[in-house]
């Protein structure tokens, strides 16, 4: 529920911790990983170009002198979310003092909180993955997993581009980004 007491349409109502399924469709993981592995080879990040606001294919929402966050392109769960320094750092920890390590992860947490608040979480899964060989910009994944997800659907297999991605509603994205953004900003 938003703070102005609207309901959003990825969670079953006001007071529900019931999501409203979306359906999967599929992903072209060979089409994705020509074009990731070409813009790496051409010298093109991704995560670079939104924080330099040439990219606004992706919903940000969140963004400070540190990092930006915003929300995944292909979720395969509702409201996954990337965060990621605004400088172009590629080792998860060689590339950053113990200093500048702890400031991120504080925002991950910050985020990790506004975003399992924002759609029913029953684990919120916490990762970075990338490769020198596309992606290396270093950025973590925050994966809410949903109650009642059976074990075998749980972990790897929640993330996963194998079974195809959500397909959500713009609108119901905007939502969620802006839900998220406010209670980063309540935390």
């Amino acid at each position: 529920m938003l703070p102005d007491g609207s309901a959003l349409a990825h969670t079953g109502g006001a007071g529900s911790d019931t999501a409203v399924p979306y359906p999967k469709i599929p992903f072209d993981l060979d089409a994705y990983e020509e074009r990731v592995r070409t813009d790496s080879a051409g010298g093109r990040c991704f995560i670079c170009s939104i924080v330099a606001g040439e990219r606004d294919d992706h919903l940000v929402l969140y963004r400070d002198d540190v990092c930006v966050a915003f929300l995944a392109k292909f979720p395969t769960l509702l409201g996954y979310t990337l965060v990621a320094p605004l400088e172009h750092r590629t080792d998860v920890v060689g590339s950053f003092t113990e200093a500048e390590y702890v400031e991120l992860q504080r925002r991950v947490h910050r985020i990790g909180r506004a975003l399992s608040a924002a759609v029913p979480t029953e684990r919120l899964y916490v990762l970075s993955i990338g490769s020198h060989q596309g992606n290396a910009h270093v950025h973590w994944h925050l994966g809410p997993l949903p109650p009642g997800v059976p074990y075998r659907e749980q972990q790897y297999a929640a993330l996963m581009h194998e079974q195809g991605h959500l397909d959500v509603p713009e609108a119901d994205l905007v939502a969620l980004a802006r839900d998220i953004a406010r209670g980063v900003d309540r935390a």
